[in-house]
Parts: C-alpha cells; sequence; structure tokens
C-alpha cells in the first residue's frame, strides 16, 4: 500500500474514533476502546520498526521522538504554551528521560532481531522488576504473594531466553534491559507525579531527550537519507509511538484500572498474528510458555497492587 494512502487511512480512522466516542457514554467502554487502540497502536509501530530495518536503529529512535511530539502538544493547555517547559525538577526529569532513552534503544534493536512475540512476551516481565525497584529505591515491604509473581516472572524470562542461551543469542538481552530500564522509569514517574509534574511535560523532556540521544548515534555512521516512502513510515513511528501513549493514559484516567489493564495483553495476541502474517515468525514453545508464566505473574502484581490502591504499573510504556 503506498505511504500517502496508509496515512489517509490513519488520519480518518483517528478522526472517527473522536467523533464516536462523543456517542459513548460509559466511560469504562470508552477507556476499553482507548485501550485497545493504544495496544494496537503500539503493535504497529513495532511492526514499522522491523519493516525500516534498513535504517540505523539512533536514526530510527530520532524519529520516534521528534515526530512523536507532535501529539504531545495538544495536551499543552493555552495558557501554559508560552512557559509549558519550565520545571523545578530538572534532575528528576533527566533520569526519567535518560533512563526512558536507553530502554527505548534497547527495545528497538530486539525487535529488530528477535521474533515480535519473543520482545512482546520478555517487556511484559516490566512490573516484576518495579516490584524490585521498588524495594530497593522507595523501601517498600514486599509480602509472600509478589514474591511468589517475581520467581514465576523470572523463571518466564529464563524460559523464552532458553533458546537465546543455547544458541549464544545475545539479542535477548536487549528486551531484559528495555524492562530494567521501564522498571526504573516508572519509579521516576511515580517521583515527578507525586511532585505534580503533568503527564505532557514528562513525555516532552522524555521525547527531546531521546531525540538527542538518536543524533548521537549520527557521527557513527548508518544513518542515510530516506526515501519519500520511507520518511512516511519513519513519521508513522513518531505518530503512532506518541498517539498510543495518550490514548494508555486516557484509557487510565476514563476506565476502572481492574477491567482495563488485561487488554494491555492484546498485545501479544497482535504480535503473533502480525510476525506469523508479514515476517513468516512461529512463536516457540518457548516462548508461549514463557509468556504464560510472566502474565500470570503481572497478573498477580496487578491484582495485589490494587487491592493495596498502589499506582498501577503498566506493561508498556515507551
Amino acid at each position: 500500500m503506498p505511504p500517502i494512502n496508509f496515512c489517509i487511512i490513519f488520519f480518518n480512522l483517528m478522526i472517527n474514533i473522536n467523533e464516536n466516542t462523543k456517542m459513548i457514554k460509559n466511560q469504562n467502554q470508552l477507556g476499553g476502546i482507548c485501550m485497545i487502540l493504544s495496544v494496537l497502536f503500539f503493535s504497529l509501530m513495532d511492526v514499522l520498526i522491523k519493516i525500516t530495518n534498513e535504517y540505523d536503529v539512533g536514526q530510527v529512535m530520532f524519529s520516534r521522538a521528534i515526530f512523536g511530539l507532535i501529539p504531545i502538544f495538544f495536551l499543552i493547555p493555552k495558557n501554559r504554551i508560552k512557559n509549558f517547559y519550565k520545571t523545578k525538577n530538572k534532575l528528576l526529569h533527566f533520569y526519567r528521560s535518560f533512563v526512558g532513552a536507553v530502554a527505548m534503544y534497547a527495545i528497538f534493536v530486539g525487535l529488530r532481531n528477535l521474533q515480535l512475540s519473543e520482545v512482546t512476551s520478555l517487556a511484559f516481565s516490566g512490573p516484576i522488576w518495579v516490584v524490585i525497584f521498588s524495594i530497593l529505591f522507595l523501601g517498600e515491604k514486599i509480602r509472600a504473594k509478589r514474591w511468589i509473581a517475581v520467581a514465576l516472572g523470572f523463571v518466564g524470562v529464563l524460559v523464552i531466553s532458553k533458546p537465546g542461551f543455547d544458541n549464544l543469542n545475545f539479542y535477548y538481552i536487549y528486551p531484559i534491559i528495555f524492562t530494567l530500564g521501564f522498571a526504573g522509569v516508572s519509579i521516576f514517574i511515580r517521583k515527578l507525579t507525586l511532585a505534580g509534574e503533568p503527564i505532557y511535560l514528562i513525555a516532552f523532556y522524555f521525547s527531546i531527550c531521546s531525540a538527542i540521544f538518536g543524533l548521537f548515534t549520527l557521527p557513527f555512521g548508518g544513518w542515510v537519507i530516506p526515501s519519500s516512502y520511507d520518511l512516511v513510515l519513519l513519521i508513522l513511528i513518531g505518530l503512532l509511538g506518541g498517539i498510543a501513549n495518550l490514548l494508555l493514559t486516557k484509557s487510565y484516567q476514563l476506565a476502572e484500572v481492574s477491567l482495563i489493564t488485561p487488554l494491555k495483553y492484546l498485545s501479544l495476541v497482535f504480535a503473533i498474528i502480525f510476525g506469523f502474517y508479514l515476517f513468516d515468525e512461529i512463536p516457540t514453545i518457548y516462548t508461549l510458555a514463557g509468556a504464560s508464566l510472566i502474565i500470570i505473574s503481572s497478573a498477580i502484581i496487578f491484582v495485589r497492587e490494587h487491592q493495596l490502591k498502589k499506582p498501577i504499573t503498566l506493561p508498556r510504556e515507551q
């Protein structure tokens, strides 16, 4: 399909969604729709990252960050447009943004070199590392149920990564680096939120830092001038990622967390479908078994944190 046609379909879809949501009065239904669309857009972004594999990861990361800024500007209040970037928490923003940029780079490398279903499954282990980081950096006390969840999650990660260990495929390390970065990002976002920082400002500084991180790869070669077709794909990577993040946030504002969080696991379904039809990828028994353990682990953590009325850690945000 020509890229211009893809763009027309994409923006028509967004316009129709905006019109249709006005007719939906049930907040939970609307939140569910936002979550499903978020998962779909993240999955489409992953597909485009694999398709544009002739471009350096840093160049794709730069495109994701720069064009991902566009949706963010729609969130900035009109009375803050001239000074929205001002903050008293510069150091916290730097830590969140730098760790997030490293995590983004890692997941992009993983997507380029592993099956979609493998990367998606390993990314689900993010909440497990958040539990560990919460103990280390927030001094939280963890009881037996969540320790069991953490143990199950680690087993799941090892099961999925087994083929990599057997074949010395070091690319399995990259999604794990992403989940470690994800855990750090979650801690910093909690601190920034408690400090009263708005979501658009957190996302803005993350995008700026990620763009600079991507630019640092320019002197090492690999960057090329994209064709008009590929330029559209690179722009779509940024737009899809940016809109997916906004929809993710909106879904949690609209609906009950306990109802919509399980919808995040549709991303594994999309990864298997897209991987099979577009890249001839067939999930191994290790991937399916490990993913099942990680999903059970994340579900236990989610239920427990929901009972304790703690902020829910999202399975993926980038």
